[in-house]
């Protein structure tokens, strides 16, 4: 991962493994397309920010049936398993909250790629990570 400057709050080295590991978990359950296990890593209403095809930006927010449906709609079937190569970018802003940054590449089973950029807001509940809000450009369209 990589690190932005020192300013505002400092993670650990713990703190930093701890949301690796978390997004370590989401994207194996998200390359096995495990749709019910990847909503439950999610704090439900789950906030979504986007920009839709007329240009205008969008936002929503999705219980955890909608994001069950939606993903699974948009995952697709059972083509295979998925892979990703992600480079995020945490920006802590307490101990509890963080923003991450994300560029990937996400390959199919048969092959082909598609670039992402996205970022995700991670609030930490009980002592586990938590997505609570997803950004990403695209899905407006997609947001009721």
């Amino acid at each position: 991962m990589a690190l932005l400057p020192d300013t505002g709050y400092t993670p650990s080295p713990d703190e930093l493994a701890s949301v690796d590991a978390w997004f370590a978990a989401y994207d194996a359950h998200s390359a096995k397309r495990e749709i019910e296990r990847m909503a439950d890593l999610a704090v439900f209403p789950l906030n979504l920010v986007s920009d839709n095809s007329e240009g205008d930006g969008a936002s929503a927010q999705w219980d955890r049936e909608q994001f069950v449906a939606t993903m699974t709609q948009v995952m697709g079937g059972d083509d295979g398993d998925l892979t990703f190569d992600s480079v995020r970018t945490p920006v802590f802003l307490s101990s509890a909250m963080v923003v991450v940054f994300t560029d990937s590449t996400m390959t199919t089973a048969g092959g082909e790629t598609q670039q992402l950029r996205y970022a995700d807001v991670l609030i930490k509940r009980g002592g586990a990570w938590a997505f609570q809000t997803m950004i990403q450009g695209g899905w407006g369209d997609n947001l009721r």
